[in-house]
Formats: structure tokens, C-alpha cells, sequence
């Protein structure tokens, strides 16, 4: 019994539907346009040997070629724990993150030596641990402390020069959780506290100092004030003794000048007693002691 649906279909087509499978999967298999994405190169390998890179957007290539698309694109690789010890044997560890990229002229290199889509994240792995130990090998523990910035640096110049032998550039290093030993970090705490100390003994020691000084100066102010004060003084009395023995040496040379002056001065205080006398004579007289305003001798 024949098949209705085969009964349908007509000999020509028939004859032509197999060419037709047999057209499509040739084409399939041979299809000559590949594209290459933004941010990678297609390395084209002819039976597994490299014959070309071609650029981003559409490439034709014969079937007997085959494209890759190899990554150019900044790539990261995380180090966690990276450890080290210093020069003076500190042990010393830190986590890092590598930001990367396939230099383009080394596309083909890295393709054939290290990895087919541009990943090298175990190799920066690898010699950011080797160039982290050797780097901290020339610091003292303190210095690396002090000079992180420039170990940073120091790190990254190694790196660079490290993966350049894998076609590799760095872009950036992002260092964190940079950490001694808990021993030694007590021992810095330790160290900084005792530090703190001694300038806050050392402020004091100054601060009594100064208070020191201060009352020093204000006592030798205030004695050379009372020094100032007594020698006023005593230049006035000098001043003024002086004055007086001039006073009295003038009065002598008038007197011995001018015997007549002190017979007057002797009237005037008689004069002075004369008016204050109430007239009466003193009831009791001693002998020979004089009786007032009578000098019978003159």
C-alpha cells in the first residue's frame, strides 16, 4: 500500500530535497563569517597552528580555519592571604586584588604558551605571592609600616616586570587587610601606649616648667619692684637729710654772722612765754632755779 503523503509529493522535489540537506549541512560546517566582540581579538588557527589575529567586528575565514575569540578586556585576579616576612623576620600577611590585560601584541604568545580566552588569573596569583615575599624581605616591620605607599609601589613595579614575561600589564593593585602577627600587633599597641606616655609625662614636665619660671620671673619682678621702692625711699631721706644739714649749715653761718639774730630768736620765745604766763608766781622754788621774765643777771 503506497504512502499518501509520499503520493503528494512530487518527484522533482524529491529528487532535489536531499541536495538540499546535503547543501545546508555543507554550508553549516563551512560558514566563512565569524565576528569578533568589543574588547577581544579572534585568533585564527589553521590545523591548531596560529596563522592570524583578526580585529573586532566580522571575519571571513575558509572552512579549513577556525576563529577564537581570545579576551583583552581588564580582568581581576584575587590573592587572599598573601603572606611574607620582613627583614627583621616579622611575619606578615595581606590580600590583594590585580587588575590586568593581555597586552595586544602578545595575543598570540599567551594564546599558545598560557591560556585560550585571555584568563591568567593563576599565574598573577602565583607571582603576586613570589613578589609580595620577595618585597617585604627588604623591610623592617617598622619601615613597612611607616612606608606602606611605598611598598605598594615596590610591589607593583616587581609585578609589571613579573607578568610581562606572561604578556600581561597591570593595570592596578588594590592591597587591604595588611596585617602583622597578633603578637606583634599587641606589641605595637604596647609600644604606641608607652609612647603616649611619655610625651603626655614629657608635655607635663614642661607645663611645670613653664609654671616654674613663671613664678620665678614674678618673684624676681616683684623683688626688684620692692628694691626699686626701697631705694626710692631711701634716696628721698637722703635727699631730704641732706636738704636739712643744708638747712641747719645755712641757720649756723647766719647765726655766727649775725650775733643779734639769736638775741632776737631768745626775745621771741620769751615774748611767747610772757603771753601765755597767768601772773602767778610758782608757790615752790627750788634754790637757785630762776623766777619767770626776772633774769636779774642781764
Amino acid at each position: 500500500m503506497k504512502n499518501p503523503l509520499s503520493a503528494a509529493i512530487p518527484s522533482s522535489l524529491k529528487t532535489a530535497l536531499p541536495v538540499v540537506i546535503v547543501g545546508v549541512v555543507v554550508v553549516w560546517i563551512c560558514w566563512p563569517f565569524y565576528s569578533v566582540p568589543t574588547g577581544s581579538r579572534g585568533v585564527v588557527t589553521q590545523f591548531g597552528r596560529i596563522v592570524g589575529i583578526e580585529g573586532e567586528g566580522l571575519a571571513i575565514l575558509p572552512p579549513w580555519q577556525k576563529l577564537s575569540n581570545f579576551s583583552i578586556r581588564a580582568e581581576k585576579a584575587d590573592v587572599e592571604e598573601a603572606d611574607g616576612s620582613t627583614s627583621d623576620t616579622q611575619p606578615v600577611r595581606v590580600s590583594m586584588t590585580v587588575r590586568y590585560s593581555i597586552a595586544t601584541d602578545k595575543v598570540a604568545e599567551v594564546f599558545e604558551k598560557y591560556s585560550h580566552d585571555g584568563d591568567l588569573s593563576s599565574y598573577v596569583q602565583t607571582a603576586t605571592q613570589e613578589v609580595f615575599k620577595a618585597v617585604t624581605a627588604k623591610y623592617t616591620a617598622p619601615d613597612l609600616i611607616a612606608e606602606r605607599a611605598k611598598v605598594s609601589a615596590d610591589i607593583g613595579e616587581a609585578l609589571k616586570m613579573k607578568l610581562a614575561l606572561y604578556g600581561a600589564q597591570v593595570i592596578n593593585i588594590d592591597m587591604r587587610n595588611f596585617a602583622f602577627s597578633d603578637s606583634y600587633m599587641h606589641a605595637i599597641n604596647d609600644k604606641v601606649t608607652q609612647e603616649q606616655l611619655r610625651l603626655a609625662a614629657e608635655n607635663k614636665l614642661k607645663t611645670v616648667e613653664a609654671e616654674q619660671k613663671q613664678k620665678v620671673a614674678i618673684a624676681e619682678a616683684e623683688a626688684n619692684a620692692k628694691k626699686a621702692e626701697a631705694d626710692g625711699e631711701a634716696y628721698a631721706s637722703l635727699a631730704i637729710a641732706k636738704a636739712q644739714a643744708e638747712a641747719l649749715r645755712v641757720q649756723n653761718a647766719a647765726l655766727a654772722q649775725n650775733r643779734d639774730v639769736l638775741e632776737l630768736r631768745r626775745i621771741e620765745v620769751e615774748k611767747a612765754k610772757a603771753d601765755k604766763w597767768n601772773g602767778q608766781l610758782p608757790t615752790a622754788i627750788y634754790a637757785g632755779a630762776p623766777i619767770p621774765f626776772l633774769n636779774v643777771t642781764k
